[in-house]
């Protein structure tokens, strides 16, 4: 069994995305070459920004738009403790600080109510994660950031194709930033990522960055990165779009499978939280459970692969670590640290998969 079965994907998608990987042999332009365009005109219109950028991943997206807003040493970025190192290594690679406000324990996603208190003069934006597919409560923290001329820059590596209140992800904030790793709802064969943002001065910010800073060749107007995405994992991309809204609808459909079958069987698992005005694309299908290690092994001796997002949260790692933080402090993030563990799921996990996935889980978590 696979924990993320691109095999599959491939088989289904094969024609198309030899096609389109042989066209960028064909032509030779493995930087910048026609798929980049193609791809961000295709991106923007899905999401319904005005602009996207595509760049060499999803790190390297957070760092861009970062960059492109202006922040640095001084300046301070209201983000989760409850996320992938990336989101609070590009504020610390800006010369910013992180300063985390815990999650909510429904959905592991920021707490809106947490952030007000933790702005100071120095603070310049907010960084909510969209943690497992879920968009984060986006109204309330843009309203926030009006009231204090603050940035908001989703992180979105694992949410998009998501919808919340009937708009895409990515395009609910002043930047979004996704991830196109293999294993994301949208992945390319290597490492990839995007930029959204409405506001034509930002995208050419974020457009300059991403080539060293060049406004034209060899004018280097601002200080830049080496953050192109390829040409070839566009192209990768753009075979993969043909049916993505087939594979997010079924991702839903299977998320909702799982929480019947889970419901069904009794056993003591405890459920993430959607919210109704939105969905969940299930980058990773996450549940608690009590006695993480013990159902972890007994699920591996059946054959089934699990995985922990995320172990430890930020807070508690040693380049992050925040100085003098009370046992006490993040109290969501540190439960949620030890209890979650994420079982397979792809757009192609079939129900038989599913449900010997749940019987296995009920037995581990009733014997833990």
């Amino acid at each position: 069994m696979q924990f993320i079965d691109l095999k599959s994907q491939y088989q289904a998608l094969k024609p198309s995305i030899n096609a389109r990987i042989q066209a960028v042999l064909d032509h030779g332009q493995f930087i910048m070459g026609p798929e980049v365009a193609e791809l961000e005109a295709k991106l923007a219109a899905y999401t319904g920004a005005k602009h996207c950028v595509t760049v060499a991943s999803g790190t390297e997206a957070l760092l861009i738009a970062l960059m492109a807003e202006g922040i640095g040493p001084g300046h301070e970025v209201i983000t989760t403790p409850f996320t992938f190192a990336a989101t609070a290594e590009t504020i610390v690679l800006a010369g910013a600080k992180p300063v985390f406000v815990d999650i909510k324990p429904g959905d592991c996603n920021i707490d809106p109510a947490l952030i007000e208190a933790a702005i100071t003069p120095a603070t310049r934006a907010i960084m909510p994660v969209s943690l497992y597919g879920q968009v984060a409560d986006m109204d309330e923290i843009n309203a926030i950031a009006a009231r204090h001329g603050l940035s908001v820059i989703e992180d979105a590596a694992q949410s998009f194709g998501a919808t919340y209140k009937g708009r895409k992800s990515c395009n609910l904030s002043r930047i979004g930033a996704t991830s196109f790793f293999p294993s994301k709802p949208l992945g390319c064969y290597g490492d990839g990522g995007a930029l959204f943002t409405n506001d034509d001065a930002l995208a050419q910010a974020m457009r300059e960055i991403r080539v060293h800073g060049q406004s034209q060749r060899y004018l280097h107007t601002r200080v830049g990165v080496g953050g192109r995405m390829d040409t070839l994992q566009c192209a990768i991309v753009l075979g993969k779009l043909e049916r993505f809204e087939w594979e997010i609808e079924e991702r839903k459909r299977i998320g909702d499978r799982y929480a019947e079958l889970i419901r069904a069987s009794g056993a003591p698992v405890e459920l993430l939280q959607v919210a109704p005005d939105r969905d969940c694309v299930w980058a990773q299908y996450t549940v608690k459970v009590a006695n993480r290690p013990a159902v972890v092994e007994a699920l591996k001796q059946q054959g089934i692969p699990t995985a922990v997002h995320y172990p430890r949260p930020l807070h508690k790692q040693p380049a992050y670590a925040v100085p003098d933080c009370p046992a006490e402090a993040f109290p969501h993030s540190n439960r949620a640290a030890d209890v979650v563990m994420s079982l397979p799921m792809s757009a192609d996990l079939d129900a038989a998969t599913q449900e010997r996935v749940v019987q296995a889980l009920r037995s581990a978590t009733t014997q833990a």
